[in-house]
């Protein structure tokens, strides 16, 4: 999550960078559409065909690590995996870098991927099993990945990450005992080419697209993606399916995600034990950027800077209700 001070709309940002590509036949009124989180989202149309300019200030940013996940997403399309497409800016660059009057950003643009998110397709027996279907694929390409150029950090580094913003804020004491918790509970665990290896970190609901027409899902937004245990993704992906399935189906929807998972890739029943740790770590990562994006607070902040900080906080304080419980 981006701090706060950088989800304000700013339509005029968003037209310098995409003066970065050719858009002869450019239309913004999608532009109402944006979104802002860990980036802002900008859809528009050029030529009839959606695309969306991604970009994000400098100092939020590493540029290497970018230049990995482009790295990344070029490899899985020369695999013929479903995945957005990064457009080449006029210098011939996937992402550009840009002096601005209100700062130094990155910017990249990609082309929509074909079908509908996920949410908006029927919850079949044959979607879900495409839905696993897909990750296991991805999981699978994963493994025989080597990056020509930048890597990806691991969930070491982000353990570091969090440590070293957690100094910054003495107080949350239970927030620092959960970090040395579960550091030391993943020292535990044997790391092999079978269950680590980049991973999506978000294959949820809102980036899987679900095509009909093939039977296949494309996957959108790799700007989390980092060196993990496989299973990591298959139980953010088995938590987002509780949110849009009845709970009585819950239980058979899983199966049918894990024989398509299955069919691509193999796991074992004692990484899918470890789902409830890396529950976990996505909560305690959740929660850092969360204090971190909302440390600043200024005069007169806008209704909807007002509401959105409730909205955190109750989820703050609800994460670090499971802060220090055994494991």
């Amino acid at each position: 999550m981006l701090k706060l001070k950088f989800l304000f709309d700013n339509e005029e940002l968003a037209k310098m960078l995409l003066a970065n590509w050719s858009l002869p036949n450019l239309d913004l009124d999608l532009f109402k559409y944006y979104r802002i989180s860990s980036n802002a989202i900008y859809p528009f149309q050029n030529d009839g065909q959606t695309q969306f300019l991604r970009y994000s200030p400098q100092e939020e940013k590493c540029k290497d690590q970018i230049l990995a996940e482009l790295d990344y997403i070029s490899f899985l399309r020369a695999k013929k995996f479903g995945v957005l497409e990064a457009s080449v800016s006029k210098g011939k660059q996937k992402l550009v870098s840009v002096e601005t009057p209100w700062g130094s950003y990155y910017a990249s643009v990609f082309k929509r991927v074909d079908g509908v998110q996920l949410d908006k397709a029927e919850a079949s027996d044959g979607v879900i099993f495409s839905y696993g279907k897909a990750l296991g694929k991805l999981h699978r390409l994963s493994s025989d990945y080597d990056p020509p150029n930048f890597k990806r950090w691991t969930y070491y580094d982000v353990f570091n990450w969090i440590e070293q913003t957690l100094e910054k804020f003495p107080r949350e004491k239970a927030a620092q005992h959960e970090t040395a918790l579960l550091r030391s509970f993943f020292n535990t665990i044997s790391i092999t080419e079978k269950n680590f290896g980049l991973i999506h970190y978000d294959f949820e609901y809102d980036n899987i697209f679900y095509d009909e027409s093939t039977n296949t899902c494309n996957v959108i937004d790799f700007d989390d993606c980092m060196y993990h245990l496989y299973v990591m993704d298959v139980e953010k992906a088995l938590e987002s399916m509780t949110d849009y399935i009845p709970t009585d189906q819950v239980q058979h929807k899983r199966n049918c995600f894990l024989d398509g998972y299955r069919s691509e890739f193999e796991i074992e029943n004692d990484m899918l034990q470890l789902m409830p740790l890396c529950r976990r770590f996505a909560s305690l990562y959740g929660y850092v950027r969360v204090i971190r994006a909302t440390d600043e607070k200024w005069n007169h902040e806008p209704q909807w800077m007002d509401d959105l900080r409730i909205n955190l906080s109750i989820f703050l304080k609800s994460t670090a209700s499971g802060f220090g419980k055994a494991l």
